[in-house]
């Protein structure tokens, strides 16, 4: 089967268990560093599936960020040849706004392991094996709309769009499913100046709650996660 199209932004936004996924799965894939200079295909033809992972970067940032705006392609083009797209924070923004919605600045930033309420029933039982309730890792200050045609399937207190479908292929997420430990790790260490600015909002937990955390979180994340690629699987063409 044709391989599955990651785009890696940066160099510590990794993509962590989704290659573990479908290295498991025996998917094919293939990664490009955006940050090393690589840049994004022309084309989505050559590909079963389209992943995006997240970044520091607004997706509003063409100017500086300029393979945002074919990343922005790739999914206009993905959706119209019917080839699964799932979006991971950065990714499921770059979604949003390539089919016409729009990213601004979100309630309040979200650092952590911040609940996640499924709205929609049928969400749960087909993208959540059931779960109407968890938490996920979250890292962000902006916040995508849901663009005509789709559907929010996931809320919190804190940002309300939390995730959204688009037909039974597509999945555009704000959280951060495909955490490990060194990812987490590193955001919660390298960047704790960062935490610590926001350390008054209650939807930012502390650096050092984050890593103390991280035995018990991680191994549960990876689990739902997995039924989220699980699900986004089964549309990859050329899956047996």
């Amino acid at each position: 089967m044709k391989p599955v199209l990651i785009i890696q932004q940066v160099l510590f936004d990794t993509p962590d268990y989704f290659v573990d996924f479908l290295t498991e799965q025996k998917i094919p894939f293939e990664v490009r560093h955006m940050y090393a200079g690589e840049l994004p295909p022309e084309s989505i033809q050559d590909y079963s599936g389209y992943c995006m992972l997240g970044g520091p970067m607004s997706v509003n940032d063409e100017e500086n960020f300029p393979f945002l705006r074919q990343e922005k392609e790739l999914v206009r083009q993905a959706l119209a040849a019917d080839i699964p797209m799932i979006g991971h924070c950065l990714g499921g923004q770059l979604i949003s706004t390539a089919l016409g919605g729009t990213v601004q600045k979100a309630l309040m930033y979200e650092i952590g392991w911040n609940p996640i309420h499924v709205i929609d029933a049928h969400a749960a039982r087909d993208w959540f094996g059931g779960h109407t309730d968890f938490e996920l890792f979250q890292w962000h200050n902006e916040t995508f709309s849901v663009p005509e045609g789709a559907k929010l399937i996931a809320s919190n207190p804190y940002c309300q769009n939390q995730a959204f479908t688009i037909g039974e292929k597509h999945i555009a997420m704000q959280f951060h499913c495909e955490v490990k430990d060194k990812k987490v790790r590193h955001w919660a260490i390298d960047e704790k100046s960062d935490i610590d600015a926001v350390l008054h909002l209650p939807s930012v937990q502390s650096s050092e709650s984050l890593v103390a955390s991280l035995k018990e979180r991680i191994p549960t994340s990876n689990a739902l996660a997995h039924v989220i690629y699980s699900r986004w699987i089964r549309n990859l063409p050329g899956l047996v």
